[in-house]
């Protein structure tokens, strides 16, 4: 495939895409048909080659890999366009750059916490977080005036997304409605946690008071030989059990 087969609106869209590596990789396929890892590391001196494939499937275009002969008889990779009518739009043309603005607005919403943890923190410690991310959705219909979209995360549990995220089944099938009922997207109506059948709350333990209080439930866990979740859980269920019996009289 080249640039004489594709459609025009199509060839449009490709001669978007950002990016030093990205537009290197999209012009030589449009010429040749493909590119290699050969070609990435001795015609363009890249020495990680399938990183600038990567950047270019990051931004929504599909590529196909297969193998072919180098010039020494080496099995290597080779990389052409796959199905174009699948580009993604959401992610074309890479992630959009966040305003200072935008970002002062989450905080204000939010009212400087976590939507995770509801711990405080400056605006400078938390981070803009796609809500359904963006190597699912991109970011279709991306716009500062609308930002339900997104939301602000600590770095610890921005990380702690991520990580659950990309080991969840539905980071290969890439639905969005999977992704809108999970704890990650909507940490206060959800029905998922990755796709698993669990609930969690994630809780800060700020201030002298809640700090004493902590301190205490440690201690008691350490005494019973429990986790300090198990305890906390556990002591929950007696009071939610107390109250229960109390409203059956």
């Amino acid at each position: 495939m080249n640039s004489d087969n594709l459609p025009p609106q199509l060839l449009k869209k490709l001669q978007l895409v950002k990016g030093k590596r990205s537009k290197i990789v999209v012009e030589h396929i449009l010429e040749h048909g493909f590119i290699t890892t050969e070609d990435l590391e001795q015609i363009y001196g890249y020495k990680h080659p399938p990183r600038a494939v990567k950047d270019v499937r990051d931004q929504g275009v599909p590529i196909v890999t297969y193998r072919v002969k180098s010039a020494d008889g080496r099995t290597i990779a080779a990389y052409r366009f796959g199905d174009l009518s699948e580009i993604r739009e959401g992610r074309f043309g890479g992630r959009s750059a966040f305003s200072k603005r935008f970002k002062e607005t989450l905080y204000e919403q939010c009212s400087g916490k976590c939507a995770i943890c509801n711990g405080h923190f400056s605006i400078r410690e938390l981070q803009i977080d796609h809500r359904i991310p963006y190597e699912i959705a991109g970011d279709v219909d991306y716009s500062e005036d609308d930002p339900s979209g997104y939301m602000l995360l600590c770095g610890s549990c921005n990380r702690a997304k991520s990580w659950s995220c990309e080991h969840c089944p539905n980071w290969q099938e890439k639905s969005s409605s999977i992704c809108e009922k999970c704890y990650w997207v909507q940490p206060t109506n959800y029905t998922h946690v990755a796709t698993k059948d669990v609930r969690r709350a994630d809780i800060i333990w700020e201030g002298k008071d809640d700090i004493d209080i902590y301190d205490k439930i440690v201690a008691a866990a350490l005494h019973s030989q429990q986790s300090i979740s198990d305890r906390i859980k556990n002591f929950l269920k007696n009071i939610v059990m107390f109250i229960m019996e109390i409203f059956t009289f």
